[in-house]
């Protein structure tokens, strides 16, 4: 297992969690629950940590941790990944019944959604099976309030025999209850047991046979009746946990073996399989649930969320729900054109007037001209070109973004995209990844962790490539507004550039499906797997809190990395664009060897030669176009979009060459960001090779398509 809780150091992630304890004292709290009750919001008022709370399932793919005090106590709180349930079935259920199981904290607080209680009450009842220091943290209060749901906290205490607590986990002040709650259970000041769960009489006499026998060899370290019916399911996962647990003799016990198959072969004789087990015991402890419920929960209505049910109708109808969503497409599109102009002027100009003041500060040191060339016009001019073109979009489409995914609509276009996904052998999931990808595809190929089948999970990978990122917007901006919207301002023309890009997007969509069926038929063959959906209700946004966190936990992350890799960019194209053989520049060599195979794509060498270039940051490649088709030696933006299209038809651009220039923007290589981070995903130098080629070959066989098209029928 690799987990001490007396080491100083970092959490690592899934099983093998390092506790950073701050001293000795210090208590173990594993915070638990389902997706979407609020956990996060409990784990981030406790601690003071502002960790990020995503509303769709299995955003809280690893464990973290912070402190908190309360009146007694000192305790470390383990935010572990939302699960549905302990019978594993994906990575983050077994992380989290992992560390219940074998973590040894010294309690588990178990958050609910007060709204839904009922279906979170299972996953409270196996949590006490394994531990009698259970807390049941009863959230979102508010939210059942607000639907006149009236809870009997007290009575439901009553029948689980362990505290239950109700909060509003956004009210830091509603929190001291829980916190009281906990000290008592690890003082171990409580007068009654926890209730647990009572099978049908053939699972109840197995447990009476098997358990004595594990008392015997584990010492009181794990419930005995709970690993006694876990053995007899024979889950592999937690076959091999309990291996590395108790040794590999606690399962080889001759005793422990005989028992199990006595007991096996008993069960057979009533009728009882290893499939009707299962369903017997969830079928228990799902009847439990419902009868602590019937007994404390109110409800004023039956309509009590008849506003989610008539939203969800609209929002999530095989009418009205693929237009919403590229309604809401479209719109965030149109805003991020018309706002994310002006700062992106003002940053490019707040940043040239640093690039002025270090040319000075070269001429003041004396410093020979190349120096100043390469360090201020090469590698600080695409920097700054960078920062000044990605930033502002970023900064409005991360926000937006984040809003949706706030107020529960993502899950609902993952609900959207589910059936077409796995018409093509993946998984509804790969939806979250995509939309991420509109933002940047390395964010989104980081989000894919959010998928637990390792072939769906590389699915997503490969072919989150085909929806482009905002560092290909202003390309593809540029390029519909020089010619197929004209270079007027105003509304309907910025509506319309938002139109048009949707369908270009909408293409990208249809090519993800398209890739990714292709390669779920030929080398990446399997049956989609199932995943659990949870329709979370729509909540008022913390808008404050999303835009705080969008930028920070987003925007500044993507930029980082695109800065990272864009200043050794700058110093190549400096030297491509300066260093001459002959009587010509590197890059004018180029763009010749690149044009002939250049014009069967219906592109020219330099705009091939700038996507070659652009690979650092698909930012620059507009940049490098103006530059070379100038002769310059540095990158150049023309005053005015007229001005960038009367360059580019005087170097022989056409409608057709504009289409062709979108497509392979649309599909080209991924940008050296993304291909790293798909290294580090995968592990794999061969799919980080195939997440290259793939959306490669589609391009130039798009543009083939569209440029001989175009000379067959003498158009363009």
């Amino acid at each position: 297992m690799g987990l001490t809780r007396n080491a100083v150091g970092i959490g690592a992630i899934d099983s093998g969690l390092i506790i950073r304890k701050q001293s000795e004292d210090d208590r173990v709290i594993a915070l638990a629950g389902n997706p979407n009750v609020g956990k996060s919001t409990v784990f981030n008022s406790l601690t003071g940590m502002n960790q990020h709370t995503g509303n769709w399932p299995g955003k809280t793919v690893t464990n973290a941790q912070g402190y908190c005090k309360s009146r007694r106590n000192q305790y470390v709180m383990v935010d572990i990944p939302g699960t549905y349930s302990l019978f594993a079935h994906s990575t983050e259920e077994e992380v989290a019944r992992n560390f219940i199981c074998f973590g040894d904290p010294d309690a588990v607080v178990v958050v609910c959604d007060a709204t839904c209680l009922e279906r979170n009450l299972n996953l409270v009842l196996q949590t006490i099976e394994i531990s009698p220091n259970v807390v049941v943290c009863v959230n979102l209060m508010d939210e059942a309030k607000r639907k006149h749901i009236s809870i009997d906290l007290k009575q439901i205490s009553r029948l689980l025999g362990v505290p239950v607590v109700g909060t509003i986990a956004r009210k830091r002040s509603t929190l001291d209850s829980l916190l009281t709650a906990i000290d008592g259970v690890v003082e171990n000041t409580r007068s009654t047991a926890p209730t647990l769960v009572t099978y049908p009489r053939e699972i109840e006499d197995a447990i009476s046979t098997i358990a004595p026998v594990i008392d015997e060899l584990v010492s009181g370290r794990i419930s005995s009746r709970w690993l006694s019916l876990r053995l007899l399911d024979s889950d592999e996962s937690l076959v091999n946990e309990i291996s590395a647990y108790f040794g590999e003799s606690f399962l080889h016990d001759e005793r422990l073996q005989k028992t199990i198959e006595k007991v096996r072969t008993t069960l057979l004789e009533h009728g009882v399989s290893s499939d009707k087990l299962k369903d017997m015991i969830v079928s228990s402890i799902v009847k439990k649930a419902q009868s602590i419920c019937e007994c404390s929960v109110t409800y004023a209505s039956s309509a009590y969320n008849k506003r989610d049910r008539q939203i969800d109708s609209f929002l999530t109808s095989k009418w009205t729900g693929y237009p919403v969503m590229l309604i809401l497409l479209c719109l965030i599109f149109y805003l991020t054109i018309t706002v994310a102009n002006y700062p992106s002027e003002l940053i490019a100009k707040g940043l040239a007037w640093i690039q002025d003041r270090l040319s000075e500060l070269f001429v003041a040191l004396g410093s020979p001209q190349w120096l100043h060339d390469v360090v201020v016009l090469g590698i600080y001019h695409v920097l700054a070109w960078v920062v000044s073109v990605m930033l502002p979009p970023m900064a409005i489409f991360f926000p937006m973004f984040t809003l949706l995914e706030d107020v529960g609509y993502l899950p609902r276009i993952a609900y959207n995209l589910d059936k077409p996904f796995r018409m093509c052998n993946a998984c509804g999931k790969q939806a979250l990844t995509m939309c991420m990808g509109f933002g940047c595809n390395a964010a989104g190929i980081v989000g894919c962790r959010i998928i637990d089948s390792p072939r769906e999970k590389l699915l997503a990978i490969l072919t989150n490539n085909f929806v482009p990122c905002n560092g290909r917007f202003p390309t593809l901006i540029a390029i519909i507004s020089m010619f197929f919207v004209g270079t007027a301002c105003g509304f309907f023309p910025s509506l319309l550039s938002a139109v048009i890009l949707t369908c270009v997007i909408v293409l990208g969509i249809a090519m993800t499906f398209f890739s990714t069926k292709l390669l779920s038929s030929t080398i990446l063959k399997g049956v989609p797997s199932s995943f659990t959906l949870e329709l979370p209700p729509y909540r008022k946004p913390q808008i404050g809190k999303v835009i705080v966190r969008s930028l920070l936990d987003r925007t500044l992350f993507v930029l980082a990395r695109a800065v990272a890799v864009a200043a050794p960019a700058g110093l190549i194209i400096w030297i491509a664009a300066n260093v001459s053989v002959g009587d010509a520049s590197i890059l004018s060599h180029c763009a010749d060897f690149f044009d002939p195979f250049a014009r069967l794509m219906g592109l020219d060498g330099v705009i091939l030669i700038a996507f070659v270039l652009g690979l650092p940051a698909n930012e620059i490649v507009v940049p490098i176009i103006i530059m070379a088709y100038m002769a310059q030696g540095s990158l150049l933006e023309l005053d005015s979009i007229a001005q960038m299209r009367d360059l580019f038809i005087a170097n022989g651009w056409t409608w057709v060459t504009a289409v062709c220039t979108m497509l392979f923007s649309l599909m080209h290589w991924p940008c050296t960001t993304a291909l790293l981070t798909i290294k580090n995903e995968t592990g794999s130098i061969k799919w980080t090779a195939v997440a290259f080629l793939l959306p490669t070959l589609f391009g130039i066989l798009s543009c083939m398509l569209v440029s001989g098209m175009a000379r067959l029928f003498g158009i363009g």
